[in-house]
This record gives structure tokens, C-alpha cells and sequence, in this order.
């Protein structure tokens, strides 16, 4: 039986044939790697490099180990700490894993060229003690990771929907989502409602599951007790948006217009909460309702943006030509939707008057026969007329946009 001093005479003197092998030992594995690994293959260069760092590392790690057993495994951790962050983003942890059982392979089939017959059993063990622990080590690092990234992610996410409520530039709001990591690239559109009743991060976190089963990316918040949904890239909007309605607390459920992508989502984040603060003014809207079902009411309460898409919308198609469309539904809405009345005012057959109005319907989309497109219509018909006037001067315009914002 072999004294302790002669066991770790043994031992040193494998740990000298392993450290003076360490180079061949490097190189079989990065040849291993690419023989074996397609996704180590398609790596960058510089992604590769680093690739072989950490398994080199991983080598001079064992060595330094096996030559004084009485370290502690656990700070193998550290071999992890050569590589840059951004190379946890780009292997996965069961890639790492796949690497660090080629780096394990590569050692044990080296055993019988590094160490004597006698020293052979201990360094196998010593090797699987090793990868064992290598490999917690190596699941450590990544939960780690992901539970840092997922507050960063929570934070980011904060920032981005403030942005939104804000209405930052279109510049300032591609940096944040580059940096939160948006992929798509499908119209979008923001969803606004009361915050529901519940604790917010377990609350938030199942509506953002949700959300997600329907968009190829979503974004959720909550902003001054209102709860912000930003959909990208949704196919079924409409029922993606009945589904999600649930998720918002009691009062009306707005959805805002879609744009072209989230840099520009502002746009629909500031419909979608100016209608919100809208809707009282019409208490028996559907939910969810459209923001821009709620232009008139959008208007009245002082919103620029909404007065402006009346006019553009349902006033100026009715001036073109001869004019006769908008004598027509200016006095079917005057005279509370008369036929009759109507046609006796333009000294025309009533037939004449549903002819009309079924061109204003082709004209602008809307009904001037049901009472909500026809107060729709009276509406833009009264901002038309003052803004054709002047009435509605800059000034005016500037201040109704300020104060709206507020």
C-alpha cells in the first residue's frame, strides 16, 4: 500500500504530464468541436475564438485542480469570467454542455498517454468529479444570467412603455426596443385600459404570456393605473384583442390604430389613452372599441389629432364636386334624419335624398341612416365649417393639442 507522500508524489508528477500535454490537448478538442458541433461551425470568428478560450480554459482549469485537490470546485465558476457577457447570449446552456463533454472526452481518451497504469483509475474519477461539478458550475453562470436578464428585460420593458405614453420620437424609441430586443417586424398596435385589480408583477407576467400566444413580440406595463398591451406582428387582431380584454380591469378597452412598426407605436399609445379619457363621454361603447370609433368624442374633449382625422376623413370628401353631397347629409343631419324633410328643404324627390345618401356612405364610409355615423358626421360637418372659416385658428389648434396632452 502506498504512503500518502508517495500518492502525492504520483499525483504531481501526473499533474506535470498533464500540464506539459495541455497543448495538444487544446488542439484535439478544438478539432473535435469542429467535427462535431454544426453549431460551433457557424459561429463568427471571433464568437469561435472565445469558444476555444473557454475550452482551453476549462484544460488549465482541470490541471490547476488535479495538482491541488484541496481547492475548492465550486470556484471553477471562474472559468467562465474569460469570456465576454455577450457570449453567454450566444451559446445556449445545453450547447456549453455539449462542449464541456468534448473537453471530458477528450481528457479521458488522453489518460492512458499522460499517466502511469497505476495513476490511470484516479485521474478517470478525478475527471468525472471534475465535469460534474464543471457542469453545475456552467448551469450556475446561465441561471445567473437569466434571472439578471430578466430584470434588465423588466426595466427596459418600463422604459420602452413610459416612452410610449410620453410619445418619444420615433428615434428615441428605436434605441430602446434595439436595446430590449424587439424582432418584429409586423404592424403594430397598443392596447389601453384600466389596470386590473391584482398583484402587478404576477399579473403583468400571465398577461404577457397571453399576450405573446397571439404577436410575435408584446410589450406590457403599467402607467398611472392604466395597463398599456403593444402588440407586434399579429395576424387575428380582432380576436387577439377579445381575448385580451379580460386582462384589463372595469371601464372601456381602447385600441389604438396600427403602425407600421414599434418605433412609431407612439402614435397609436397616444390615440389609444386620449379615446380612453374620451369615453365617458359615450358610456354605451362596445369593449374593446377602436380609438378611432371615438373621434368625435376625442375631438370635443380637445384632442388636435382626432379634430384633424374628422376633417381629412368625412368633411373634405364632401366638398369636392359640385357640393351637392354635403348640402344633402348637412341637411338630413339638421333636420333629424328626414327623409322628407330633407328633400322638401333641397326642393328634391326623397328618392333623390336616398340616392345621395348612399353615395356619402361610398364617399366616407360611414351611414348617415344610423344615429352613431350620423353624429359622427354632424360633428366633423361643425369643425369642417369653422375650420373652412378660419375659426379655428393656429393658436387655437396649438392650445387644444397642449392641453389634451395633460
Amino acid at each position: 500500500m502506498m504512503s500518502d507522500a508517495e500518492t502525492l508524489r504520483r499525483r504531481a508528477e501526473t499533474a506535470r504530464r498533464l500540464r506539459a500535454g495541455v497543448g495538444v490537448l487544446s488542439s484535439v478538442t478544438l478539432q473535435r468541436l469542429e467535427a462535431q458541433l454544426p453549431w460551433y461551425r457557424s459561429m463568427s470568428s471571433s464568437d469561435r475564438s472565445w469558444v476555444g478560450l473557454l475550452a482551453q480554459s476549462g484544460i488549465s482549469s482541470f490541471v490547476d485542480w488535479y495538482r491541488k485537490p484541496d481547492t475548492n470546485l465550486r470556484v471553477v465558476s471562474d472559468i467562465f469570467k474569460t469570456a465576454p457577457r455577450d457570449l453567454i447570449r450566444a451559446i445556449s446552456l445545453q450547447q456549453t454542455l455539449q462542449l464541456l463533454k468534448i473537453v471530458v472526452e477528450v481528457v479521458e481518451e488522453r489518460v492512458p498517454d499522460i499517466a502511469r497504469p497505476v495513476e490511470q483509475p484516479a485521474l478517470r474519477e478525478a475527471v468525472l468529479i471534475y465535469s460534474r461539478e464543471i457542469a453545475f458550475a456552467a448551469a450556475d453562470v446561465y441561471a445567473r444570467a437569466a434571472e439578471a436578464r430578466g430584470s434588465w428585460d423588466a426595466r427596459l420593458e418600463a422604459m420602452v412603455v413610459d416612452a410610449l405614453v410620453r410619445g418619444d420620437s420615433v428615434d428615441e424609441l428605436a434605441s430602446r426596443t434595439a436595446a430590449f430586443g424587439w424582432q418584429s417586424e409586423g404592424p403594430v398596435c397598443v392596447i389601453v385600459g384600466r389596470a386590473p385589480q391584482r398583484s402587478a408583477k404576477k399579473g403583468l407576467d400571465g398577461i404577457r404570456r397571453k399576450a405573446s400566444r397571439w404577436a410575435d413580440d408584446a410589450l406590457v406595463g403599467i402607467h398611472d393605473n392604466r395597463l398599456l398591451i403593444v402588440l407586434g406582428g399579429v395576424t387575428e387582431l380582432d380576436d387577439a384583442v377579445e381575448d385580451l380584454s379580460d386582462c384589463f380591469g372595469p371601464s372601456e378597452v381602447i385600441v389604438g390604430p396600427a403602425v407600421p412598426g414599434l418605433a412609431e407605436a407612439a402614435t397609436s399609445a397616444k390615440a389609444a389613452i386620449r379615446a380612453l379619457k374620451a369615453s365617458t363621454a359615450r358610456p354605451d361603447s362596445p369593449r374593446p372599441v377602436k380609438a378611432d370609433d371615438l373621434l368625435p368624442e376625442r375631438a370635443l374633449s380637445g384632442d388636435q389629432i382626432a379634430l384633424t382625422e374628422l376633417i381629412e376623413r368625412y368633411y373634405e370628401p364632401l366638398t369636392s364636386g359640385t357640393g351637392q353631397l354635403l348640402k344633402t347629409v348637412s341637411a338630413y343631419v339638421e333636420f333629424g334624419s328626414s327623409l322628407e324633410a330633407t328633400a322638401k328643404a333641397l326642393s328634391v324627390h326623397p328618392n333623390t335624398v336616398r340616392y345621395r345618401l348612399r353615395k356619402i356612405t361610398d364617399a366616407i364610409g360611414l351611414d348617415p341612416t344610423t344615429s352613431r355615423d350620423a353624429f359622427v358626421i354632424h360633428i366633423a360637418l361643425v369643425y369642417g365649417r369653422l375650420s373652412q372659416d378660419g375659426v379655428l385658428s393656429n393658436n387655437d389648434k396649438s392650445h387644444r393639442d397642449r392641453s389634451s396632452v395633460h
